[in-house]
């Protein structure tokens, strides 16, 4: 029988070696988070369960359950006290527009956009207008103090602006805390870490955690807060899923940095509408808002050959639009439907429609069309309008002068009158066009190209 001794390594004889036992290390319990959608495993896949997007699962520590915090009273909704609640203008007209009226004290809203497209040049714009009457703040992980300072001397009037560059999150919330601005921009919320987190700032991990502080700060401290998001190579912000679950409204910047149009639009707002429409004009002096938008984009050359004018709806504004189309043929066995701007399955069921009740040979030849200004349109109205204009190129006459069309394109071949059609009719008579209106796509056509219908 072998006794120990309390060396270790040998027995009680000197001639055995012996290892004492040795306490397997704790590590801390990991998970893997898809990038993009956010869904979380307890194991590596090669493609994420959620989405199904290869290669996008990453390493990320665990959260630990967080304590019960104290227990609060419930209160009933006629004793809610709504005075708390009333919008605080941010001095630029077209983003009270599409935030609907204004911004929401203790809201949370992520703005997302391409680099360079002008998201930290209106926020700034913004909170220059925002601190002559309140307390405005700037958190920049992404760029110094002087950076910020030159472009604020070229915008002029932020000079009251509070600023502060820091990338550590639990800083940035202990300042929210202890100054408590009215208005707040985290630019941007991917540069943001905590030191809890075990991972690179800009992760899941980190984005989330960042987001949910945030929204914490805000909404106990009555601070309305934007974040400013990166996008991904598809246009959608950067980040899980959850991020736009999180935040009160989700504005989207789009436009080409090499054109001076900029356009603002809602992908989510729970204060507001989400079809109201933004426009904006990058100058040398910043952004400056577009309040009559059907002005620039409804300009069309006379007598020119696949243009004409669509009077679209988006949420309250009717706008004019020019819509560019072009008919080639081609040599391919799959002639191609290629929209800019318009979706490609409403695109291809038109030129579909076009063929087979106008009598317009499409078969064998390649339909491009383009919206001038690089606004995208989502509703049906603008049916009629892309149809005229490709029917113009495919006949090589253009469009009588002097009408905007908006309608509906059924499959039958019939004409669906467009929701708030008035509203629409004034907008077309404020610029002198006169709105066009028929009862089947083939008179339309044939009246639209002065031609009899086939």
């Amino acid at each position: 029988m072998w006794t120990h001794r309390h060396e270790v390594g040998t027995n009680a004889v000197g001639t055995r070696p012996y290892s004492a036992p040795v306490a397997k290390a704790k590590t801390a319990p990991v998970q893997f988070a898809c990038s993009e959608c956010g869904t979380s495993t307890a194991r590596w896949f090669g493609r994420c369960p959620g989405c199904g997007t290869f290669g996008t699962l990453v390493e990320e520590a665990a959260p630990t359950p967080a304590p019960a915090g104290p227990l609060r009273p419930v209160l009933r909704l006629v004793d809610v006290e709504a005075d708390d609640a009333e919008r605080m203008t941010t001095g630029v007209p077209e983003l009270d527009r599409v935030l609907g009226g204004g911004l929401v004290p203790a809201s949370l809203v992520l703005v997302g956009g391409e680099p360079g497209v002008g998201k930290s040049t209106m926020l700034l714009t913004a909170l220059g207008a925002i601190s002559k009457t309140r307390t405005a703040l700037l958190v920049t992980g992404e760029e110094s103090v002087a950076q910020v300072k030159l472009r604020a001397d070229r915008l002029g009037g932020a000079e009251d602006v509070h600023i502060l560059a820091e990338t550590d999150l639990d800083a940035v919330c202990a300042t929210l805390e202890r100054e408590r601005p009215d208005v707040c921009v985290i630019d941007s919320v991917q540069t943001l870490a905590s030191a809890d987190i075990g991972s690179a700032p800009g992760s899941v991990a980190q984005v989330r955690e960042a987001a949910a502080r945030l929204l914490r700060v805000a909404k106990e401290c009555g601070i309305a807060t934007f974040l400013v998001g990166h996008v991904t190579k598809d246009g959608t912000v950067a980040g899980p899923r959850v991020l736009e679950h999180l935040v009160d409204c989700v504005l989207q910047f789009e436009g080409d940095r090499y054109h001076a149009h900029r356009v603002l639009r809602a992908a989510k707002n729970r204060f507001g509408s989400t079809n109201e429409l933004g426009v904006f004009e990058m100058t040398g002096t910043g952004l400056v808002g577009v309040p009559d938008p059907s002005a620039i984009f409804g300009r069309t050359e006379p007598g020119e050959v696949g243009a004409a004018v669509a009077c679209t709806l988006e949420g309250t504004r009717p706008i004019l639009l020019e819509i560019q189309a072009l008919v080639a043929p081609t040599d391919l066995a799959m002639p191609r439907r290629v929209g800019t701007g318009v979706d490609p399955k409403r695109l291809a069921m038109i030129v579909a429609v076009l063929a087979r009740h106008a009598g317009l040979p499409l078969g064998a030849a390649d339909v491009f069309v383009n919206v001038a200004g690089g606004v995208r349109i989502d509703e049906p109205g603008a049916d009629l309008g892309i149809a005229l204009a490709i029917a113009s190129a495919a006949r090589g006459i253009p469009v009588r002068e002097g009408i905007a069309a908006f309608g509906e394109i059924g499959l039958t071949g019939r004409l669906r009158p467009a929701t708030q059609g008035p509203r629409r009719t004034e907008e077309c008579r404020k610029l002198g066009l006169e709105p066009f209106e028929a009862e089947t796509l083939r008179k339309a056509v044939g009246a639209a190209l002065g031609e009899n219908p086939l």
